[in-house]
């Protein structure tokens, strides 16, 4: 009976031992700069500028206002965004292309030295692209694991201290369980390195806004990937209070007939949102998706109505930049005129980050369709 009992002493203390194991809290070398720069960018009345498209998808962009895509043209025009007087009022992040890490200014002054001077902070994007996901219906997955841990060091070297990582989820070609778990596991993974290496990641598991599907569809889909990326994220030890969330609104498809007012759009986003995000998250900074700049603006203004127990703001590319670019037209005497547009676009989303739009002063190209079947980035 004695040993008996000594059996089972020890076994209480092996059994107290592993619990105390098991929930000591990660210590990363980076946990306090990531919480800091995480909570930098989700700061009142301040959002993110997606200015991260690849040089293709940039060249497109040009091309559309009828200037030559040249490396040139493309840092002229990346000048133009990332210097704009003041622009740091409203902005707090903004995601460079590789290429625009390592570029200066005309005069001389590296982009990220003058994003840091509006207390912007520099970002990258570091996934390498959608390739076909084999025996899927036409899905897809994510490049760029490999070499991402030292990719991740040299762009922490260059000034970096945010990351962005895109996959995507369809829902016309499923989306398929084997499709979910890839782009979950893949943004866990990349979540894991980047935060090793001193930099917030992102987290973007796009839901695509191509189909007929309605709003119900579309808020079934988005719980089901937000549920296996958050399952997949805590597997792997990622720090939720150093991270920052990209999702789609939830809305119906593209070519859905029935449409959703910002009200209805607010409502099945904030209960996603509750659903699957713990509130250890500090923000949630939407992508508009092919979304018009006033539209975007509008449901954000919508989902700010009431307070969130996250930072609940944007970050956006075509939503920000499309009056921009038409103004711009690769000429420098326009440099001002689109800077001013960029300036007001904004403004009009640092206050629909905080409930306050008032969509009156809006024009016309404001509500102008930006969608695109198949986008590529």
């Amino acid at each position: 009976m004695a040993l008996m009992m000594k059996q089972s002493a020890g076994l209480k203390a092996v059994f107290a031992a592993r619990s105390r194991k098991s929930v000591v809290v990660r210590a990363g070398k980076y946990d306090e700069e990531l919480i800091k720069t995480a909570h930098t960018i989700a700061s009142k009345g301040r959002g993110i500028l997606a200015m991260d498209e690849s040089n293709a998808t940039c060249g497109k962009r040009l091309d559309s206002v009828g200037v030559e895509n040249t490396e040139e043209n493309r840092r002229a025009y990346r000048e133009l965004l990332c210097t704009t007087p003041g622009i740091g009022q409203y902005i707090s992040g903004a995601i460079l292309f590789e290429e625009t890490l390592y570029q200066s200014t005309k005069d001389g002054k590296k982009f990220v030295d003058a994003m840091n001077e509006q207390n912007i902070v520099p970002g990258i994007k570091v996934d390498k692209g959608l390739v076909p996901l084999a025996n899927t219906n036409g899905e897809s997955w994510c490049m760029g694991l490999d070499g991402l841990d030292k990719r991740c060091a040299e762009y922490y070297k260059a000034g970096a201290r945010f990351a962005k990582w895109r996959s995507v989820v369809s829902i016309p070609h499923g989306p398929s369980l084997i499709a979910l778990r890839d782009c979950a596991y893949g943004l866990a993974r990349y979540a894991a390195i980047a935060q090793n290496a001193g930099l917030v990641p992102i987290v973007e598991p796009e839901v695509l806004l191509d189909g007929e599907h309605d709003i119900d569809r579309c808020l079934e889909v988005q719980e089901a990937i937000w549920a296996e990326t958050f399952k997949y994220m805590a597997d792997n030890k990622v720090m939720f209070e150093g991270i920052l969330l990209k999702p789609a609104m939830v809305t119906p498809g593209a070519d859905c007939p029935n449409r959703a007012g910002p009200e209805k759009v607010a409502e099945y986003t904030l209960k996603m949102l509750r659903r699957r995000v713990p509130p250890a998250v500090p923000g949630i900074m939407f992508l508009s998706g092919g979304q018009s700049e006033l539209e975007s603006t509008l449901n954000l203004n919508a989902m700010n109505q009431a307070p969130n127990p996250w930072h609940v703001s944007f970050s956006y590319a075509r939503a920000l930049q499309n009056t921009v670019l038409k103004t711009w037209q690769g000429k420098p005497e326009n440099v001002p005129a689109a800077q001013a547009a960029l300036l007001k676009r904004a403004k009009a989303n640092s206050d629909a980050q905080q409930g306050k739009y008032d969509p009156a002063a809006e024009g016309k190209e404001a509500a102008q369709g930006m969608y695109e079947k198949g986008y590529v980035y």
